[in-house]
């Protein structure tokens, strides 16, 4: 350990621990995928709806980012070792990554679709049987999506909240697509079946380009949001007595982990011993405050004091 760092937090303690919990939640997700899936199928494959088939495909994609969330769960399990000291967290990110291209993918193909149906044409057949089928599928992906997005917040598995995001999506793309058809059973207009298609790829396409930005912000190791920041800063202030400043605050996400270091000024005078207190009862406070926080704090003499007071940069 150099010279001057105080933390507990050794690479076996860093295990990332994402829990059995997280991975039965992702085996869930791809048994309800492939049960929705199969409704939405049905309801296409009895309609011909352009419409329905974007549903249906976009289940694709649900089932096939499901089964990625469960591989990259599965590393991130892993525990901290020579090679990866920081754990194998920010593997869940990837997860989140092939997902929005997914989605994108999906979105491309719907348009195709759309095209061909344009261009050759079609009728829908058995509306009501095939709209039935796609409610019911909505009804379980919903719950499903909700109940996800709680367990993901709660286990802070970037993995998970990415998989109850699409699925939210896709919730709402099919509660979109269904009253769709319902105009176009009142109008007889055939023609609004491909524009809700299109309308749907486009919706799609937008959620999967802004998934991807925000995936790929916490592969570069983007820092929390200024909400958080402002916690980290009002925590350290608190229970930093004894201590002159500290500054250089820096942070990093990596999956459901968060690695916060900054610099703690002491009078040069201080003991070892009370500097090392007032390091770990700084440390107690944030973990207190925030789950999963991996905290290294470096102490300084007061020469190297930037202000005057206890200040959090």
């Amino acid at each position: 350990m150099a010279p001057g760092m105080i933390d507990e937090d050794t690479p076996s303690s860093l295990s990332s621990g994402i829990r059995p919990p997280a991975l039965r939640l992702a085996a869930g997700s791809i048994a309800v995928g492939f049960l929705v899936l199969a409704l939405k199928s049905a309801g296409w494959w009895i309609t011909g709806s352009a419409a329905l088939y974007s549903d249906a495909l976009e289940t694709v994609v649900n089932v096939a980012g499901a089964a990625v969330a469960f591989w990259t769960l599965r590393i991130a399990a892993v525990p901290a070792d020579h090679d990866h000291p920081y754990g194998h967290d920010k593997a869940e990110f990837f997860s989140a990554v092939v997902e929005s291209v997914l989605i994108i993918f999906a979105a491309a193909s719907i348009l195709h679709h759309v095209w061909l149906d344009l261009n050759h044409g079609h009728v829908i057949v058995a509306p009501l049987r095939g709209m039935a089928l796609n409610l019911l599928a909505t009804v379980i992906n919903g719950g499903w999506a909700w109940f996800l997005l709680g367990q993901g917040k709660r286990l802070r598995s970037p993995a998970l909240l990415a998989d109850a995001q699409h699925l939210g999506t896709d919730v709402v793309t099919s509660t979109g697509i269904l009253a769709g058809l319902v105009l176009v059973l009142a109008t007889g207009t055939v023609w609004l079946d491909s524009a809700l298609a299109a309308a749907t790829a486009v919706y799609i396409l937008w959620t999967g380009i802004r998934m991807l930005r925000l995936s790929l912000s916490g592969l570069m190791d983007a820092a929390p949001d200024e909400q958080t920041l402002e916690r980290i800063r009002r925590t350290v202030s608190t229970h930093a007595d004894g201590a002159l400043e500290a500054h250089d605050l820096r942070t990093r996400q990596a999956g459901r982990l968060t690695f916060l270091q900054f610099h703690l000024v002491v009078p040069s005078a201080m003991r070892v011993d009370e500097a090392h207190d007032i390091c770990d009862r700084i440390e107690a406070a944030l973990k207190r405050e925030m789950e999963g926080l991996v905290v290294t704090i470096h102490v300084e003499p007061e020469r190297k004091a930037k202000h005057s007071g206890v200040v959090v940069l």
